[in-house]
Order: C-alpha cells, then sequence, then structure tokens
C-alpha cells in the first residue's frame, strides 16, 4: 500500500514561518499589532496544531501517511523558531536604552525656532512671552 503525504505536517510549519517572517514587514507597520503581536501568536497557534495533528496522524497510522521523521524534525524547528520570536519580542524588544539627555517630565524644554507653515521662523521663547504655556507634541514618523 502506498503511503501518503501528510500535508497537515507541511502545513503547519508553513504558519510558522509565515508567522516569524510576516511581524516585520507587515504586523510591526500597524500599533495594534505591534506592541503584541496577537495574530502571530494565532498563526503560530494554528501552525502548532496542524503540525501536532499531522504528527498524531504518521504515528498513529505509519502504513498510511508519511512523516514521522520530517514532522519531527520540523515540529522541533516550529518550536525554536516560536521561542526565538517570544524571546525577541519580549525581552529584547524592551532592551532599548533610555536617553538619559531626553527631558523629563514636568522639566522645561530648551529654547528652539522652528518654522510655521508659511516659512516664517517662530521663537519658543517669543510664544512664551504672549501665553502661560507651550504644547509640544512628537509623531513617531511613520510617512
Amino acid at each position: 500500500m502506498k503511503r501518503h503525504w501528510n500535508v497537515p505536517i507541511w502545513a503547519g510549519f508553513a504558519l510558522v514561518i509565515a508567522a516569524v517572517a510576516s511581524y516585520v514587514p507587515v504586523f510591526a507597520v500597524f500599533p495594534v499589532t505591534r506592541d503584541v503581536p496577537w495574530v502571530n501568536y494565532l498563526l503560530f497557534l494554528a501552525g502548532g496544531w496542524l503540525l501536532a495533528a499531522g504528527l498524531r496522524r504518521a504515528f498513529r497510522d505509519p502504513e498510511h501517511y508519511r512523516g514521522k521523521i520530517a514532522g519531527s524534525i520540523l515540529g522541533g524547528l516550529s518550536i525554536v523558531l516560536c521561542g526565538v520570536f517570544v524571546v525577541g519580542i519580549l525581552y529584547f524588544g524592551k532592551q532599548i536604552p533610555s536617553s538619559l539627555n531626553a527631558l523629563r517630565t514636568g522639566q522645561s524644554a530648551p529654547s528652539f525656532t522652528l518654522r510655521d507653515t508659511a516659512g516664517k521662523p517662530v521663537a519658543s521663547s517669543e510664544l512664551l512671552k504672549s501665553h502661560r504655556a507651550l504644547l509640544l507634541v512628537f509623531y513617531r514618523g511613520y510617512w
């Protein structure tokens, strides 16, 4: 009797690869999936479920389905990839050093001059002469 390919093993590994490869170019662009990559976690979960189903099928019915060796290797590799991804997001993503020269809450900003929408220079010291406070808004710069 001819043995069939065990498709869930390969589909599960493909989902794990997609979970790792899609974070930076696709999901890191949007704030809802950048801070907590829940879509990638769901892809890892679906890939692991398919790998487990394929491995169970291969070990329960080895006469009909292939994949005992390849499935075990791909399953182990998937666990390693998932672990590296989670450690990279949860640990190394938080290891960005803070700037020692950055302003703290309540600290006065130094004087500066910027151009307004008409191109005319506007100094912060001049604005503070006629107003009580000055609000600075910083954009992250996704343009």
